[in-house]
């Protein structure tokens, strides 16, 4: 069996985290680099990412996520947080940073630009909605491959309310929207979930191969 296959066999949603054990620093910044390594369309990254140690936050937030209790046990608190309104702005930036990067003249990149900017900005504004949000979905796999590679625990949560979220951490304003939280630790040697067996559909019920 591969390395990789193994992992995702150890890893699971952490319902209970051990308080008491931080991830070093070294680690969160490779889960860092994991996040900002991460597809999405175009490169673009329509999202910014939240990462919560202040407890006082976190306290304020737990309310806001049905009070599961990973929200405060857990070493760290990832906010994933999907740009709700994409202009010009947003893709001549990264027109820039694609120019520097590559040391490619910007002007021949203008037909790349020019074919973003058509695609996104014809959508509504609920459509981009939707679509950045889809994005940090794609960052949030990256993060859960590189943490069980260095065996942390990570919890995808979607039980929490998105608009006080958005209150707390003054997300609104920034033209962001909470989409995703990811509870980041180890887990508590009395949470059970970690001896259930993993449950998943056969291969024969799962794929079709045409």
């Amino acid at each position: 069996m591969s390395k990789f296959i193994e992992q995702q066999n150890w890893r699971y949603a952490t319902k209970k985290f051990d308080a008491t054990k931080k991830i070093t620093a070294e680690d969160l910044e490779i889960l860092k680099e994991a996040i900002r390594l991460s597809t999405s369309s175009y490169g673009l990254q329509p999202y910014k990412v939240f990462i919560i140690e202040n407890p006082e936050i976190r306290e304020q937030l737990k309310p806001a996520s049905w009070n599961q209790s990973q929200i405060v046990e857990a070493s760290h608190l990832i906010v994933f947080a999907n740009y709700t309104n994409l202009n010009e702005t947003v893709v001549d930036k990264y027109i820039s940073r694609i120019s520097k990067t590559r040391e490619i003249a910007e002007e021949n990149l203008k037909g790349y630009g020019d074919f973003m900017k058509s695609k996104i900005l014809g959508l509504t504004s609920e459509q981009q909605a939707v679509w950045t949000s889809k994005q940090t979905y794609l960052a949030l796999g990256n993060l859960l491959n590189a943490a069980a590679e260095l065996e942390i625990d990570v919890t995808p949560m979607e039980g929490f309310e998105p608009e006080k979220y958005n209150e707390i951490l003054k997300l609104s304003e920034q033209n962001l929207n909470a989409s995703l939280v990811a509870t980041v630790g180890y887990r508590h040697e009395e949470d059970a979930n970690q001896h259930v067996k993993k449950v998943r559909k056969s291969k024969e019920e799962l794929f079709i191969t045409l």
